[in-house]
């Protein structure tokens, strides 16, 4: 058996990272840590932050040192959206999002995996597009906000969040242009 490399340290580093986020971000919110929950949500967003940036670093390690493995095609991919969507489902019990935004960016998530699936079953490949990139961007920061909470910044927000939601079907819609042939029987 070989050893890990780095990109797939990074990217099992951040599934790790997720339940301390979750639980600083929501027993903050909970009172678990006593009445002051700017201690364990500041906490949460620093976790968010570093696991955030991981997703960065551990791509752009592989890509340059030519480190791309099986591992991390899957586990990449996965750990960002356990992370993403672990912080969204968060935020909707702490009152900061409405379901029916996450919703909409989950269903996107499921509908590209299962593309990628089939695709995967064909033998074809389906790459992330700048739009996916945009859209992981947007919601990352607008998840950052949503954490920090600062009433001052809510219209700050408000717009990121729109902008994340529009980048979730604009990408979502790209992806089902560029790779319609995917679901054309091939037998």
């Amino acid at each position: 058996m070989s050893k890990m490399n780095l990109p797939n340290k990074l990217t099992i580093f951040r599934c790790v990272l997720i339940l301390p986020f979750l639980i600083l971000l929501l027993g903050g919110n909970a009172g678990w840590f006593g009445e002051n929950v700017l201690l364990p949500n500041l906490a949460a967003l620093v976790i968010f932050i570093v696991a955030s940036l991981t997703d960065m670093l551990d791509g752009k390690i592989a890509r340059k040192h030519n480190l791309v493995t099986n591992f991390g095609k899957f586990m990449d991919p996965l750990a960002d959206k356990l992370l993403v969507c672990s912080a969204l489902i968060a935020l909707i019990e702490m009152g900061r999002i409405p379901s029916w935004v996450v919703i909409i960016i989950i269903a996107r998530e499921f509908i590209i995996s299962g593309f990628r699936l089939i695709a995967s079953d064909n033998g074809v490949v389906i790459a992330a597009s700048y739009w996916g990139k945009f859209k992981t961007t947007f919601q990352m920061v607008m998840v950052c906000l949503m954490i920090a909470g600062i009433p001052a910044l809510e219209l700050l927000t408000d717009i990121v969040m729109w902008i994340a939601l529009a980048l979730t079907v604009i990408s979502l819609i790209d992806y089902l242009v560029k790779n319609k042939d995917v679901m054309k029987d091939t037998k």
